[in-house]
């Protein structure tokens, strides 16, 4: 399948754009009020005791802002913050490397932590219970190991498959956090404020109308605001309305739900080869030449989410509303509603 719009995967134009757009405190963040009331407390309290906050580890859907709140969290503290990722770290001296250059209090970020290898995953088993590593000096007979005392920090871990973290790893985290998907008016706000720091200038329609067809995520939201704009500046006055965004979202093929043609592709495929199904994850990958991991984390929690599928114990089932969606009879079972 070709490159998406809307697909949630940070892309270069993403990672440009953010450091403009990325809220830089808590109370400019919007969304997650539940997981920022929490931080409030949790950050506050390791402040009073002049403690490293505990070891956190946010998972859920690309695009959602587990990026945000880690640099959040580390200027909230008045920490520095240490990026890096799971597939970045190959050995496990360069994760002893990366633990020994952290200053007290400091915080590192770990993305796509559950790609971590099994010999790095150990080096940080007792770095977060006793801020110390073991190194072995020598070899053979001769090896010894000794203990390297490290200054208390943070680790923070992001993923988007939690269920693939080893209980291990995950029950050493203090604080876990599920980020969920946008409500309307929440993405609304997100794409307002974007537009005042873009300098863009918009109506609530036109603002409404994105927020829409975003999927529930602000990544997307602002990547549809930057190619709205691209619109309302040649073919209109400049001015996002509620006519430029359909407009806009119509030629990107983002439909009011916010699905393009690869999801309704998807849906199509299980309607019509398959009866609506049920048909079974394997065999719908095979059908549109897809990962089967792709669609499990990428196409399908949106679609669930929309009530446009159904996971059974006997494969994935169109619902009665993708019928309604795509303008197609209903021809399925109670097993699909």
């Amino acid at each position: 399948m070709e490159r998406r719009v809307i697909n949630t995967d940070e892309t270069v134009e993403d990672r440009k754009l953010d450091p403009k757009i990325r809220p830089q405190k808590l109370e400019d963040y919007i969304g997650q009020s539940k997981l920022k009331e929490m931080l409030k407390v949790y950050i506050a309290a390791a402040k009073q005791r002049g403690q490293s906050l505990d070891h956190c580890l946010f998972y859920g859907p690309p695009g959602l802002g587990k990026t945000t709140i880690s640099n959040i969290i580390a200027n909230e503290l008045g920490v520095n913050i240490k990026v890096t990722s799971g597939p970045a770290i190959e050995k496990p001296g360069e994760m002893a490397a990366i633990l020994n250059n952290l200053s007290e209090g400091d915080v590192l970020f770990v993305d796509e932590i559950h790609r971590l290898n099994r010999q790095v995953e150990e080096v940080l088993y007792p770095a977060m219970e006793d801020f110390a590593i073991d190194i072995m000096l020598g070899k053979d007979a001769s090896a010894r190991s000794i203990r390297l005392e490290l200054p208390h920090f943070t680790l923070i871990g992001a993923t988007t498959r939690a269920g693939l973290l080893s209980a291990p790893l995950r029950d050493r985290f203090g604080i876990i956090a599920k980020l969920e998907f946008y409500n309307t008016e929440e993405l609304k706000d997100i794409v307002l404020r974007s537009a005042r720091v873009l300098d863009v200038k918009i109506e609530d329609e036109g603002a409404e109308r994105i927020a829409l067809r975003s999927r529930g995520t602000p990544r997307l939201a602002n990547r549809l605001l930057k190619r709205v704009r691209d619109f309302a500046d040649i073919k209109y006055d400049g001015v996002i309305t509620r006519e430029v965004a359909d407009y806009a979202m119509d030629i990107l093929d983002v439909d009011k739900l916010g699905l393009d043609q690869n999801d309704r592709a998807y849906l199509l495929t299980i309607i019509e080869k398959f009866n609506g199904g049920p048909v079974g994850l394997e065999t719908l990958a095979a059908a549109l030449g897809e990962d089967s991991g792709t669609l499990e984390d990428v196409y399908e929690p949106y679609l669930l989410m929309n009530g446009l599928i159904n996971r059974t114990p006997r494969g994935r089932v169109a619902t009665l509303n993708a019928y309604k969606h795509l303008g197609l009879p209903y021809q399925g079972t109670l097993e699909g509603i």
